[in-house]
């Protein structure tokens, strides 16, 4: 019996919490007539998937579809064409119940903390919103949460009563990792989440999202322009161009023995990976 209950949480921690499948976005542009509209294929033909316990790391120069297809997998936008499966399920046109849910299992983690935090509320204001908007637990509860959350991100408890502004940047894309885990997702979508952060502290954010990734068993999608970064925390890597992933693989095999010539590129532009 107890084979089958760790057959099946096997399972179900492999089983995709994402699934994208021939996803394509188009945005019209102002160039063309109005019967010959022209079109920006900003996603062209993408399938993808991502499970818990894996990072799943998008790279590729800025142009190149990247922070759209995050913007898919968070829900803020809607494919021009393709499927969308959130736990098998059909995800494009989501009842109520399915956005809630959605909601809670996939968070998000913006590329600057200055502009993606309220600057007039509270560090406890800030990490409590996303509890009251579910309606979850009481003041109480909610209280021991954000102190949870501060101790999981590596941030005193005096922090609950400043603003952001009062924290330096680092500290401020900590507050914004703890928020992303406050409703305990599945997915956390990191889109370029240390580009805006100084060089001294870009190495401490990338390891508490892998050690969080670890303890917490999440999956994550790490984006980034920064082929050395997303070869850092990701276990397998997709190389974007021009809107479609031209290469796919485990990180070793990527780097190690690059197949198309874009991400042989891209490899040329860091010569000191081609030999780690």
């Amino acid at each position: 019996m107890s084979t089958v209950s760790m057959s099946s949480k096997t399972a179900q921690d492999t089983a995709p919490v994402i699934e994208l499948k021939d996803l394509h976005v188009h945005h019209r542009t102002r160039s063309g007539g109005l019967f010959k509209p022209n079109y920006v294929k900003a996603v062209n033909g993408v399938n993808f998937t991502v499970s818990r316990g894996e990072t799943v790391g998008i790279v590729g120069e800025s142009g190149c579809g990247k922070s759209t297809l995050a913007s898919v997998l968070v829900g803020l936008q809607t494919p021009t064409s393709g499927e969308v499966l959130f736990h098998g399920l059909p995800a494009i046109k989501r009842n109520a119940r399915m956005r809630k849910e959605f909601g809670r299992a996939v968070s998000v983690v913006f590329q600057d903390p200055s502009t993606a935090l309220n600057p007039r509320m509270t560090i406890q204001d800030i990490l409590t919103d996303p509890l009251v908007i579910h309606g979850i637990g009481n003041a109480a509860s909610r209280a021991a949460k954000v102190r949870e959350l501060l101790a999981l991100v590596g941030l005193p408890q005096s922090a609950a009563e400043v603003t952001p502004s009062q924290v330096s940047g680092g500290q401020r894309q900590r507050v914004a990792i703890a928020r992303a885990l406050a409703l305990g997702p599945d997915l956390i979508v990191a889109d370029e989440p240390t580009s805006a952060l100084d060089v001294s502290v870009r190495a401490q954010v990338l390891n508490l999202l892998s050690d969080l990734k670890k303890e917490l068993n999440l999956g994550m999608v790490f984006i980034s322009h920064d082929i050395q970064t997303v070869r850092y925390v990701s276990d397998r890597i997709c190389v974007m161009y021009f809107g479609q992933i031209v290469e796919e693989g485990p990180a070793g095999q990527v780097f190690g023995n690059p197949r198309d010539d874009y991400t042989k590129k891209l490899l040329g532009a860091a010569p000191s990976l081609l030999h780690i």
